[in-house]
């Protein structure tokens, strides 16, 4: 049977004491990380959430002590009671290193099992269908306790800064109208309205803006949100929001709140100072610089428009794709020509196609000379015209994709520069780049469903200069829109809002609504409308990769206690799981699945 508490309370967490605490008496908990049994000398690890204290015991310590002591294995939960002294062989490696509790009473409060992976921060060898199994076991790791612990940290500065700054943290409804936010939503059936449904929110958009039309002029919250989408490293079903809604300002007082926001988060959080205002790159300049609206600019690599001096060349694939209304782009890898052989510009052009282009063009100038794959078939003036665009010289590698669609141009060259960068080592470590991308198009064109869509959401307010365009030219219309961008990822983003009935009716009808469905879809927000909304906006910030860019990992997976794998299961508890046919037909609804057990998901390595 295993020891009680009883009797005993802890005084101090483990990587809390320190060398001036030295001849007191102390009482620890925790799991044992590793233990040394050397006979009559005995040492055990002790860890907790906050670090490691070692437990010392000799040919002095009451033998029924030592002897329990000798039994122990990795992660038994052990309390401990005696006083702390000096240790003979410091461990630099670990804050307590200096110190170690001579123990003088040993309480096992539970035995473990052998745990299928060690727990420590090297977690590279253990497949990851392990570690979302055996969940708890893997939160137990320092890494993953110091994210959540970062989590919570960041929350404690939102709360603190927003309430500074006037804002009322208010609840919004998690059983909501489904509408059309640009994902699926997940549907929850009701039971005392049979044949209904209830959606899971995927933001609090609609009734933040209502909150304003409600007098409550600065609104913030730490909200969960809920998307039926496939699955990315920076994506999950159920993820969280620092979400906040402000009401007569503009732009400029969103972006100058926000910035401060971070500062602070920077500040307490990193202990790093952040400068502010941020740098702002108008969409269209981070689209053709960069090829993405989402730049890192910790490294340059820009893209340049060779169109004007290829427009008229012989050579049929780059004039072409400008006759199509396309363009021909390049970047200059500077120094890279020496760094990267034939076969890895193979390997490019073949990261290149899984982005629709259809290949990638090179010039490898190296002390040998120039070799390139299109040289040949364009006169020495285009050559000329090229290397001097992209400042080449000996040792640059220069890289051309060129097509039809500029979008497919922009989204290869884009995310080449992002790979390029990994993979020549551009980004120096620890280092935070962050920006504002504004005046994102209002509309995109949907090939799927023939029409123009909001790029953001039907509330956004497009720029006063453009208003004309909402009917003539959609697809030169800007929106009141900014994303702030860390590091080449999104890491919030907004927009104006509409609030005027006019102007709302006629975004719905350029989107292809009619009366009846705009009522049917946002009825309960018009309504509001009509009663006079103030000028407002916000935005949104992603909590989890917040933290994942602040720690550096490469998925939101890494920050999320509870998290699911690429196939939204849970590999913890199983979830989602087949149901009790009398729970459907309680609610009305007929089970499509059959004898299949949808409980029964393939959760093998290749899924993960």
């Amino acid at each position: 049977m295993a020891d009680t508490m009883q009797g005993l309370k802890r005084t101090h967490y483990c990587g809390t004491v320190t060398p001036e605490m030295i001849g007191r008496e102390v009482v620890v908990c925790g799991w044992a990380q590793k233990t040394r049994d050397m006979g009559t000398l005995v040492f055990i690890d002790l860890r907790d959430r906050t670090g490691i204290v070692q437990l010392a015991f000799d040919d002095k310590t009451d033998p029924t002590v030592l002897t329990k002591a000798q039994r122990v294995r990795a992660e038994y939960v052990l309390m401990a009671r005696g006083v702390l002294r000096q240790r003979e062989s410091v461990n630099h490696e670990i804050p307590t290193g200096e110190v170690e509790v001579y123990v003088t009473e040993l309480r096992v409060l539970a035995e473990s099992n052998t745990p299928p992976f060690a727990i420590s921060d090297d977690s590279k060898g253990v497949k990851e269908e392990l570690r979302l199994k055996y969940r708890y076991l893997d939160l137990r790791r320092p890494e993953m306790q110091n994210a959540i612990a970062m989590r919570h940290r960041i929350v404690k500065v939102a709360r603190d800064y927003y309430d500074t700054n006037g804002f009322l943290e208010i609840e919004t409804p998690v059983l909501i109208k489904s509408t059309p936010e640009g994902a699926r939503d997940y549907l929850v059936p009701s039971r005392v309205q049979q044949g209904k449904f209830y959606a899971l929110p995927q933001s609090p958009q609609l009734y933040k803006q209502i909150l304003m039309c409600s007098g409550f002029d600065r609104y913030m919250q730490i909200a969960r949100c809920f998307r039926d989408e496939d699955l990315r490293a920076d994506r999950q079903p159920e993820f969280t929001q620092i979400d906040v809604e402000m009401s007569f300002i503009d732009e400029e007082d969103i972006m100058a709140m926000n910035e401060g926001f971070m500062k602070r988060v920077f500040k307490e959080v990193l202990g790093k100072e952040l400068e502010t205002p941020f740098r702002r790159i108008k969409y269209q300049d981070a689209m053709d610089n960069y090829g993405i609206d989402k730049p890192d600019t910790r490294f340059d690599l820009r893209l340049h428009d060779l169109s004007e001096i290829l427009k008229n060349t012989g050579f049929a694939v780059f004039s072409g794709a400008i006759a199509g209304g396309g363009s021909v782009r390049g970047i200059n890898a500077k120094g890279a020509a020496e760094k990267l052989s034939r076969k890895e510009i193979d390997k490019l052009a073949d990261f290149v196609k899984t982005y629709r282009a259809k290949g990638l063009a090179y010039t490898r100038w190296t002390h040998e000379g120039r070799s390139s794959s299109f040289e040949k078939f364009l006169t020495e003036e285009e050559i000329a015209g090229i290397h001097k665009a992209l400042d080449a010289e000996e040792g640059d590698l220069l890289l051309i994709v060129a097509d039809a669609k500029n979008e497919v141009v922009y989204d290869a060259l884009g995310q080449l520069r992002n790979h390029l960068a990994q993979k020549l080592g551009l980004i120096e470590p620890g280092t935070f780049d962050l920006l504002w991308v504004t005046e994102f198009p209002l509309f995109e064109y949907s090939e799927e469903e023939g029409r123009y869509m909001a790029k953001h959401h039907p509330f956004t307010c497009p720029m006063l200069e453009d208003l004309d365009m909402i009917e003539s030219d959609p697809g030169h219309c800007r929106a009141r829109a900014y994303d702030m961008v860390m590091n080449g990822c999104e890491v919030g983003g907004g927009s104006i809002r509409i609030n005027t009935m006019e102007l709302q009716e006629r975004m719905l009808v350029a989107l292809g609504f009619t009366p009846e469905s705009a009522e049917e879809r946002f009825g309960f927000l018009l309504e509001a409308f009509r009663y006079g909304a103030p000028p407002h906006g916000g935005m949104a910030f992603g909590l989890d990769r917040l933290v994942m860019l602040l720690l550096g990992k490469e998925s939101i997976k890494e920050v999320i206690a509870f998290p699911k794998n690429k196939r939204a299961v849970s590999l913890l508890d199983g979830s989602p799981e087949k149901v009790d046919e009398s729970k459907l037909e309680e609610l009305q609804i007929i089970s499509l699945a059959g004898d299949l057990d949808i409980g029964d998901v393939d959760t093998s390595e290749e899924d993960l």
